[in-house]
């Protein structure tokens, strides 16, 4: 929705209008009158939605980093994650998840970069090497490296900030208390056209076809924003594809996420490429 700006005159004489308005009807000397409260920030984060949403998106961009649960479900199959993000340029992760087989698997993400330890009961299949590395950007003609990017813009609390402000119809639900902090929360359903809209332009087709096959005609997205205009908690509902939640905390703490050795890793492609060679 898009306000048009006064001329110039007029809105000079609405504020001379005002202050003499204000004049007149405040305090008088000597009178008991308390001045007005000002708003706190729950106050103004229910009250002014789109101006609460430009200083937490704001906020959390200049945050380094922040620690995340994330938990639900995706094709039928339940996702529990832990880790920490690093918010630079690209977007870093290191995350923990427990495989069916009750093994937890630690994987780091950097750019569509994934590397996934290799238990160590395996590895001397592997030359002694720690980790499998796949750039996903180069499988499957990049979908995979699309899919990567859809996890890292869900798991990032800047791009869903962005997201519900650029959304129309975001409204407040009211407050709530997030894991001891007390927080705002927002929601917006909106159709996916509109949801495609706010993601990057070339992940839209490989996204578009993925919410088509399962069906999905809305999303359902929801922040939780604190005191400090950091989010809190974010959740995402894709029909009958999948829900997530994640919890944020720990911003800013220090990080280190790192490219693991070439000498540690083993290269997915190159050993697809080894066994293409030898047929």
């Amino acid at each position: 929705m898009h306000v048009s700006l006064w001329k110039k005159p007029a809105v000079v004489a609405v504020a001379a209008l005002t202050a003499l308005v204000g004049a007149a009807c405040g305090p008088q000397p000597g009178s008991t009158e308390a001045p007005d409260k000002q708003p706190g920030v729950l106050e103004l984060l229910a009250s002014d939605l789109k101006g609460s949403l430009r200083k937490t998106v704001d906020t959390t961009t200049r945050t380094d980093s922040v620690t995340l649960t994330m938990k639900g479900t995706m094709g039928g199959q339940l996702v529990s994650m832990q880790g920490v993000l690093d918010l630079g340029d690209p977007i870093k992760a290191e995350m923990t998840t427990t495989n069916p087989e009750g093994t937890t698997v630690t994987m780091r993400m950097i750019g569509t970069v994934v590397f996934v330890e290799i238990p160590a009961e395996t590895r001397g299949k592997l030359g002694g090497k720690r980790w499998m590395k796949m750039d996903m950007a180069a499988v499957a003609g990049g979908k995979a490296g699309a899919d990567v990017g859809k996890q890292f813009e869900e798991m990032d609390p800047v791009r869903q900030a962005k997201t519900l402000l650029a959304i129309e119809g975001t409204t407040v639900v009211g407050q709530e208390t997030v894991n001891g902090a007390s927080t705002v929360h927002y929601t917006v359903t909106t159709p996916v056209p509109t949801y495609l809209a706010q993601i990057d332009s070339k992940r839209r087709t490989e996204t578009e076809q993925t919410l088509a096959a399962q069906g999905v005609k809305e999303l359902k997205l929801d922040l939780w924003v604190d005191e400090q205009y950091r989010p809190r908690r974010g959740g995402i509902v894709m029909g009958k594809m999948g829900d997530i939640v994640i919890d944020y905390t720990d911003y800013g703490k220090s990080v280190a996420i790192e490219t693991p050795p070439a000498a540690q890793t083993a290269d997915v492609a190159e050993m697809l490429g080894s066994l293409t060679a030898d047929i």
